[in-house]
């Protein structure tokens, strides 16, 4: 790279912006460091997990005046409203292959809200202003109720990733993604990302926790002529079970199932596979395998074989000192690959410094082994 790059790489340092999950609102309703609950954020600590588990509540501490006092004790209304922006924006080089710089800023723009509406009742959502220089509307967004008749039941109903039990790929460090989760297969319009329906959870004191989701099966797009989101009869599902061994593994696995209708034919269609968390401080490694077969993919009326689809990503954290770490490193390989030909192969290297808890600065590198070419990011990340 000649020295021009060099000097528009290190300008971006001056000109990204990102945050995602990490609302700070939480952090100022109940006068906590972000530490708490992110370590960096937005990556998630198991407290922060539990956190949001609980319907965005610290079960042992009131938030004094989080609700207006009108007199009426069937009424919880939000003193403030509490809302959090998420601005991203990076300058990169060579995006596929194309040998250019760009300045991707602002990237997107987002408006972010949640919290408890009453007990044991929250909700979250997002809204995009500006993604890619488009309106692209509301992703996340659901009503979440905790602990259902007094037990660890609880339920999420609105739009919400498929994924989300598995990884969270809105918390990841890293400008890559997940690739495997965002795979589609033919004409299929079925994935591991976003879906309506809704989501049971329930954890047993065993560290085993169960999650089941029945979804539509065909993302979240407009409603169609009659109103409706589903543009068939089925349902899909979801389940996943996981269990912590010891202070260290958390192993789990996962099974979909479901139909999908277009043009008056049917496809099929299974995913499964296994994921792993190791914790050992410094270093933190998270393992994903996804195996999908459709019958149908194409819509045909007389379909050949099956097509198998398979894929995996693998994500290792560094962080020196734990969540005191005023720097971490992240590297996720990912691959992918349809009836032995192979789609993704691609590995990145991120590194990130923390001027303040709610504020780092990053650098990334990815290489793509298919089509034999790297792309490079730089940025930094703060919360709002």
């Amino acid at each position: 790279m000649n020295k021009k790059y060099f000097l528009l790489l290190i300008v971006i340092l001056f000109m990204a912006v990102d945050f995602s999950y990490a609302i700070p609102a939480f952090a100022r309703k109940y006068n906590m460091t972000c530490k708490t609950c992110h370590s960096p954020f937005p990556k998630l600590k198991a407290y922060g997990d539990e956190f949001a588990g609980n319907g965005f509540n610290i079960a042992e501490q009131d938030a004094p005046r989080y609700y207006v006092e009108t007199g009426d004790n069937e009424l919880s209304l939000i003193r403030d409203l509490p809302l959090a922006v998420r601005l991203e924006g990076y300058l990169t080089y060579n995006n596929s292959k194309s040998k250019q710089s760009d300045f991707n800023a602002p990237y997107l723009v987002k408006l972010i809200s949640g919290g408890a509406i009453a007990k044991d009742v929250a909700y979250y959502f997002y809204f995009f202003f500006s993604e890619r220089g488009e309106v692209a509307g509301i992703e996340d967004a659901f009503i979440m109720f905790n602990n259902i008749f007094g037990s660890e039941l609880d339920a999420y109903v609105g739009q919400f990733q498929v994924s989300d039990p598995l990884f969270k790929r809105e918390l990841r460090l890293t400008f890559d993604d997940y690739e495997v989760y965002k795979t589609k297969v033919g004409n299929s319009g079925i994935n591991l990302t976003y879906d309506r329906g809704i989501m049971l959870t329930y954890g047993f004191e065993t560290g085993t926790d169960i999650i089941v989701e029945v979804l539509n099966g065909n993302g979240i797009d407009k409603a169609n002529a009659i109103k409706s989101f589903d543009d068939d009869k089925y349902k899909n599902v979801f389940g996943r079970i996981s269990q912590d061994i010891g202070d260290h593994l958390r192993v789990g696995a996962f099974g979909y199932y479901g139909n999908e209708e277009k043009t008056g034919e049917v496809n099929e269609l299974w995913m499964a596979g296994p994921d792993a968390t190791i914790s050992l401080e410094p270093f933190e490694l998270n393992l994903q395998y996804v195996e999908r077969r459709d019958k149908n993919p194409l819509f045909v009326t007389n379909p050949a074989a099956e097509i198998n689809t398979r894929g995996a990503f693998a994500e290792l954290l560094f962080m020196p000192e734990g969540d005191d770490s005023k720097w971490y490193l992240a590297g996720l390989f990912n691959w992918v690959e349809m009836e032995k030909f192979a789609m993704t192969r691609r590995a990145s290297a991120h590194a990130g410094y923390m001027l303040r808890r709610n504020f780092r600065l990053v650098g990334e590198y990815t290489h793509d082994f298919i089509n034999k070419f790297g792309r490079i990011g730089v940025g930094f990340i703060t919360a709002l």
